[in-house]
C-alpha cells in the first residue's frame, strides 16, 4: 500500500476561531506648546479691548480650536466648529439680560425683581443650548459629538437640585453635582452611541467631604498649634522674657498662611479627584476611560502656575493654561473595547442611515 501524502496544514479546517488580542490602550495627548498659545493668547487680548469685547466669540473659536486640535487620540485630533456669529448671539442675550437687570434694580427693584425670576426661569433652558452647541460642534475624525438632553433634565439638574442644595444649607450639594454630572455625561453622544456614567452618589459625597476636610481641617490644625504655642509661651515666664514681638507675629503668620494654604490646596484636590471619578466611571459604547491625576502634581502646577503668573504680572497666563491642560489630558487613556477604526466607521454609517442629523444645529452658545 502507498504511502499517504503528507497533510498540509493550511488545507485543514480552522476549528477554534484565531485568538485575538485586544486593542492597544490610547493614551490621550497634547502637543500644544506655551509660546504658540501666547500669540494666540496676546493677540485675542488686545483685539478683544480694541473692540470693547465684540472680538470675543473669535477670539474663543480661535482658543477652542487650538486646544481641540492639540488633543490627540490614536493620532487623530479633535477640532472645533463654532460660529463666532452664533457666540456673539448668545453673549449679547446673556450680557443684555444682566444689564436689564441692573438698570432696573436703579429704577424699579419690583421690576428687577420679576426679571430676575425670569431669568433664573429662562437660564435652564440656554444652559441646555449651550451644552448641545458645545458638542455638536465637537467632531473626531470627521464625526460630530451630540447632546441630546432635554428641557425637562435641564431645569432639574439646573434648577431644582441648585434649590434643594441651598434650602438644606448645602448637605445636599454633592447629591446635586452628581445629578448634574450623570445627566451630562449620559446625554453625551459620539454619531449614534451615547456616553454612559456610573459613579455612584455616595463617592462624590467621599470626595466633598475630603475637600472640606482638607480646606477647614489644614487651617484649623494649624491655627490650633498656633494657639498652643502662643499659650505655653504665655504660661511659661523664661518663655514669655525670651519671645520678642517678632516671634509673636511669626506665629500669627504661621497660624495665617496654614489657613491659606489649606483653602489653596482644597482646588486642586478636588480637581484631580473629580476628574478621577468622573472619567473612571464614564463609558462610550464599548469603550471605557481611565484617569489618573495626582494630587500632589496637581498641587504643584496649581501652586508654581499661580507664582509665575503673579510675578510676570498675567503674561505667564497662557503658559499655565497650557501646563495645566496638557496634564489633564495627558492623564486621560481610552480602553478600547474594539478597533476604534471599526467603531468610527458604524457609527458614520449609522448617522447618515438616520440623516445629517448634526447639521441641525443649536445656534447659540451662552456660555460667558
Amino acid at each position: 500500500m502507498a504511502d499517504a501524502p503528507p497533510l498540509d496544514a493550511a488545507s485543514l479546517p480552522a476549528t477554534f476561531p484565531p485568538i485575538q488580542s485586544p486593542p492597544a490602550q490610547e493614551p490621550l495627548r497634547f502637543t500644544g506648546s506655551g509660546s504658540e498659545y501666547f500669540r494666540i493668547w496676546i493677540v485675542n487680548l488686545a483685539l478683544t479691548y480694541l473692540t470693547l469685547g465684540i472680538y470675543s466669540p473669535w477670539a474663543k473659536v480661535r482658543r477652542m480650536q487650538y486646544l481641540y486640535r492639540n488633543t490627540l487620540l490614536a493620532g487623530s485630533g479633535f477640532d472645533y466648529h463654532g460660529k463666532p456669529i452664533a457666540i456673539l448671539k448668545g453673549r449679547a442675550i446673556g450680557v443684555g439680560m444682566i444689564l436689564l437687570y441692573q438698570g432696573l434694580t436703579i429704577v424699579s427693584p419690583a421690576a428687577a425683581g420679576i426679571v430676575g425670576l425670569a431669568i433664573g426661569l429662562v437660564m435652564p433652558w440656554l444652559l441646555l443650548r449651550s451644552l448641545a452647541f458645545r458638542l455638536t460642534n465637537t467632531s473626531w475624525r470627521g464625526l460630530r459629538f451630540r447632546f441630546e438632553g432635554t428641557a425637562g433634565g435641564a431645569y432639574r439638574v439646573f434648577l431644582l437640585w441648585p434649590f434643594l442644595a441651598s434650602i438644606t444649607l448645602g448637605l445636599l450639594a454633592p447629591a446635586a453635582h452628581h445629578a448634574m454630572k450623570q445627566w451630562q455625561h449620559s446625554e453625551s453622544a459620539f454619531g449614534r452611541t451615547r456616553f454612559a456614567f456610573a459613579a455612584s452618589t455616595g463617592a462624590f459625597y467621599r470626595v466633598w467631604l475630603m475637600t472640606a476636610g482638607l480646606a477647614v481641617g489644614v487651617p484649623v490644625l494649624v491655627g490650633a498649634v498656633a494657639l498652643v504655642a502662643t499659650i505655653i509661651g504665655w504660661a511659661d515666664a523664661d518663655l514669655v522674657q525670651g519671645m520678642s514681638n517678632g516671634g509673636i507675629f511669626l506665629l500669627v503668620m504661621i497660624a495665617i498662611g496654614g489657613a491659606y494654604l489649606g483653602l489653596l490646596s482644597a482646588m486642586p484636590f478636588f480637581l484631580a479627584r473629580m476628574q478621577n471619578l468622573v472619567w473612571n466611571r464614564t463609558s462610550l459604547g464599548p469603550h471605557r476611560f481611565e484617569s489618573r491625576m495626582h494630587f500632589g502634581k496637581t498641587l504643584h502646577i496649581t501652586f508654581t502656575n499661580m507664582f509665575l503668573t503673579i510675578v510676570t504680572l498675567g503674561l505667564y497666563r497662557p503658559f499655565a493654561v497650557i501646563r495645566m491642560a496638557r496634564y489633564r489630558i495627558e492623564a486621560m487613556t481610552l480602553v478600547p473595547g474594539e478597533s476604534l477604526d471599526h467603531f468610527v466607521g458604524r457609527q458614520a454609517a449609522d448617522v447618515e442611515a438616520f440623516g445629517e442629523e448634526v447639521s441641525e444645529f443649536f445656534d447659540i452658545d451662552i456660555a460667558l
